[in-house]
């Protein structure tokens, strides 16, 4: 089917029978997205797909799966209530004000650095992560304790080897 003609009943059927027009149709035609569709109801699953942005602002209920995918930025304000999944993406940063309400995997990803403001409701993943890679296991002892002591990380900080976990001593 052609992309026109799929638009065109898409329209129809947002005009005629109250369906509303799927995100990702929106925003990879560059069809402005109103308030409504930054509101994800269930999950978003990206996995392998090419895509290389998301508007700010975008709220999910579910999970989030940016596994594989050539993003390498957050956009702010983001959300999301489930799981997040950027393990083996090229993300390089987090958004500062970044909130999950599950477990957040970052693992085989060129993340250095968490943001002070990071908000896991769940398990923070770091296997193979260029954070866990780089940063002395002092350091990221720090880092972590600084993370899980206010209660930005509600659960478990899980790295390559589980013995690590015992050698933070947090």
């Amino acid at each position: 089917m052609e992309k026109e003609t799929l638009k065109k009943i898409l329209t129809f059927l947002e005009e005629n029978e109250g369906h509303q027009t799927p995100f990702l149709w929106k925003w990879v035609n560059n069809i402005p997205l109103t308030e409504k569709d930054l509101n994800i109801e269930g999950n978003l699953d990206l996995r392998d797909t090419d895509i290389k942005s998301l508007p700010d602002g975008l709220k999910i209920a579910g999970n989030l799966i940016l596994t594989e995918t050539g993003m390498r930025l957050l956009p702010e304000r983001l959300e999301v209530a489930g799981n997040l999944y950027l393990d083996h993406s090229f993300i390089k940063s987090l958004p500062k004000d970044l909130k999950v309400g599950g477990d957040l995997d970052i693992e085989a990803t060129y993340i250095e650095l968490l943001p002070s403001g990071l908000q896991v409701g769940g398990d923070l993943y770091l296997n193979d992560s260029r954070l866990y890679k780089t940063t002395s296991i002092d350091k990221l002892r720090d880092i972590v304790k600084k993370m899980v002591e206010p209660g930005f990380i509600k659960g478990k900080v899980i790295f390559d080897d589980y013995d690590d976990w015992f050698k933070l001593n947090i």
